[in-house]
């Protein structure tokens, strides 16, 4: 069995991609395209938005088998914005695909990606796509992965022909050259290496072997000896992709039905089985020690949901078994809530159709209905409480008030919100208590656009939004000290604690506390309070309303009378001090800033670097590349706003961006003081 993710920038042919390999693992008889003509778009891309858009929003998983290999495949999103989607497929997948276009090479997602194939240690294999294009360039591709992801990239392929003449691949281990006939390209024909390319397959092979040959002792010395064997080659690379050492590069075209069959021997070949992959959970009985589980069935059941999905038959959750079996109507527990429930319908899913089975094995990647739960949650058998790392989690950086025109939207847009916040952990919401309006936080402003399109269609929502909100942070400048009494006598038990410390600047994290205090001047049962105390300040800041981050907070002095102190006077008087020193310490707004990646043909670089200009972006690089350039700076959030109609009139409709958050900085002083003073005027009102 095999567990694999394909994973890509915008546009690099994911979905194609996954199309053909269902096509070719007989799991659909006729192919169709993202933008088809056909007007039915790709199977993975079954939300009716997708088809319209041409982009993928929601990963889609769907089983196929190759050469007696099971193999689950999670398509996911390239935008930025979907990024929870790729974060919670590489959570639970085993191996991924990284697919890069050999015109543009590593780009701003690729690298997104990439970060976050690392970070769950995912084994992974290129695949250099779109090889039939104008410029394409697998090597400079892989030159890249080399110099912008610090891979070992290899080659495994050469090509025979780019652009227009790309007919096939050379194997650079078995030494022959494969073309891919018929009208889909599905009978593949191996011949001997054509006469021109055998002295560049010596050549390619050689580098090859070289950087292979690291992996394996015995490969090392049939390699001096000249004496070299296929299957010492295969088990090198294998040892060097799952160590996360070597990078297997492979090239084609998922569009002209080229490569894709070769990639598929590939995934068997070199990416892990469940049981090669080592996952940990956390005993929550030896307090939270990390236990590795085992891909046995026999064993007590463990397994992660990954994902939720509404359908007309209730929720549909994606759950990753690591242990033990599930079957149909066994009971299993919520680690979270503790509650039991029945696993009434047991799923396996093809895209959007769904097959019905009785039973699944550990590795596998199968879905269940009716399950009440949250993205995250694990599961086990009862018998043992075990409960699994959830995935990373981004935070939501732009806002938006929604509006319902009437009460019946009112409700739809409730069943809507609920919906979309069970599902997506970066998509969040709550209202405003001043203005009462319903506010939506996501990633981008196509992530919001997408979900009120989305209450639209699928819950007939009219609502009319307000502009987008900048998510922004108070921070402070300069440390102050503070000495705070709360007193209060009100007959009989009063309220009494003081407090002192100081508040200072905190760069590595959004809050920190620290005790010093000595000798008991507070006693240890009232310094969880002060803390709460302080806490609570921080939700909103006096400035501008938004929450405060970087702040480190010091007890070290304090009092507390025996009969009128209590965790509630420590707590009043923590929050008094805060807000008294707060102004002491030259409060500041930060704002989000975005990476921001623009790639466009070169003749329009000056309007491109104008427009970034013109929104107070710094260039951080300009790389040219023939006829396009990339260029890679950071501009504030606020900037951002409809930069896509500036950018598409600036370039006659010919560059594109991404964007992702980088960090938080401060803003300048004239912008300060109007955000400051749009507060003050909104605090009137209200």
């Amino acid at each position: 069995m095999r567990n694999i993710g394909i994973s890509a920038h915008i546009d690099s042919g994911k979905t194609t991609l996954t199309e053909r390999i269902l096509y070719y693992t007989n799991k659909i008889h006729a192919i169709h395209e993202v933008r088809g003509k056909d007007g039915v778009g790709a199977t993975m891309d079954s939300m009716e938005l997708e088809k319209e858009r041409g982009i993928t929003i929601s990963s889609a998983s769907t089983n196929v088998e190759w050469k007696k290999h099971s193999i689950n495949i999670i398509d996911t999103p390239g935008h930025v914005d979907f990024t929870v989607e790729v974060e919670r497929s590489l959570r639970v997948l085993d191996g991924a695909i990284l697919v890069l276009c050999s015109v543009g090479g590593v780009q701003s997602q690729s690298i997104t990606v990439d970060r976050q194939m690392t970070r769950y240690k995912v084994p992974r294999l290129a695949f250099v796509n779109k090889c039939d294009r104008m410029g394409a360039d697998p090597e400079k591709v892989t030159n890249q992965l080399r110099d912008k992801l610090n891979h070992n990239a290899v080659m495994m392929q050469i090509p025979i022909g780019l652009e227009a003449d790309h007919e096939g691949v050379i194997d650079l281990i078995r030494m022959k050259a494969y073309y891919f006939d018929g009208d889909e390209g599905n009978h593949v024909r191996e011949e001997d290496i054509p006469a021109g390319y055998l002295d560049k397959t010596l050549e390619k092979r050689d580098i090859l072997l070289d950087n292979v040959s690291m992996f394996s002792d015995e490969l090392m010395e049939a390699y001096l000896e000249d004496n070299v064997n296929q299957d010492l080659v295969y088990d090198a690379v294998r040892k060097g992709t799952l160590s996360l050492e070597l990078t297997p590069v492979f090239l084609g075209s998922a569009f002209k039905n080229k490569g894709v069959q070769p990639l598929l021997d590939a995934i068997v070949r070199y990416l892990p089985s469940p049981d090669e992959v080592e996952n940990t959970a956390f005993d929550l009985d030896k307090d939270e020690a990390q236990v590795v589980l085992k891909t046995e069935p026999d064993l007590p059941l463990v397994l992660l949901a990954f994902k939720l999905d509404d359908t007309r038959f209730g929720q549909l959750t994606y759950v990753r078994i690591y242990q033990g079996r599930l079957k149909k109507g066994d009971e299993i527990t919520n680690m979270r809530t503790g509650k039991k429930v029945r696993v009434g319908r047991l799923i396996r899913m093809q895209a959007s159709e769904m097959e019905d089975i009785v039973s699944a094995d550990p590795g596998d990647i199968v879905a269940m209905f009716g399950i009440d739960c949250a993205s995250g949650d694990t599961f086990t058998s009862g018998r043992i409480n075990y409960s699994m790392a959830s995935m990373y989690v981004a935070s939501p950086v732009i806002s938006l008030s929604l509006k319902p025109v009437d009460n019946k939207s009112a409700e739809n847009m409730a069943k809507a919100l609920n919906r979309f916040c069970k599902e997506d952990p970066t998509f969040q919401t709550y209202v405003d208590p001043e203005t009462n309006d319903t506010i939506i936080r996501g990633m981008g402003e196509l992530h919001l656009d997408v979900y009120v399109e989305r209450m639209k269609r699928e819950y007939n929502v009219a609502a009319e939004t307000g502009a987008p909100q900048v998510a922004y942070r108070e921070s402070i400048s300069v440390p102050s000290s503070f000495d705070y009494i709360h007193k209060k006598q009100t007959g009989g038990a009063g309220q009494y604690a003081r407090i002192g410390g100081k508040i200072e600047p905190f760069h590595e994290g959004d809050f920190e506390f620290i005790d010093e205090i000595k000798g008991g001047a507070i006693p240890t049962e009232y310094i969880p309070s002060c803390k709460k105390g302080f806490e609570v300040c921080l939700d909103k800041g006096s400035l501008i309303g938004f929450p405060i981050v970087g702040v480190k907070v010091t007890i070290n002095d304090g009092n507390y009378h025996p009969v009128d102190s209590s965790d509630m006077a420590f707590k009043t008087a923590a929050i008094a001090a805060f807000r008294q020193v707060y102004n002491k310490c030259r409060p500041i707004i930060l704002e989000p800033i975005m990476r921001v990646s623009v790639e466009s043909p070169s003749e329009f670089q000056g309007a491109v670097l104008a427009t970034i200009n013109q929104r107070r972006g710094i260039v951080h690089s300009a790389t040219e590349d023939r006829t396009f350039i990339v260029i890679d700076a950071e501009v504030p959030l606020k900037e951002m706003f409809g930069y896509s109609t500036v950018l598409r009139s600036a370039t006659q409709g010919k560059a594109e961006f991404t964007m992702e958050f980088s960090r938080y900085a401060k803003v300048p002083e004239s912008i300060s003081e109007a955000l400051k003073k749009e507060y003050a005027e909104n605090q009137k009102k209200s």
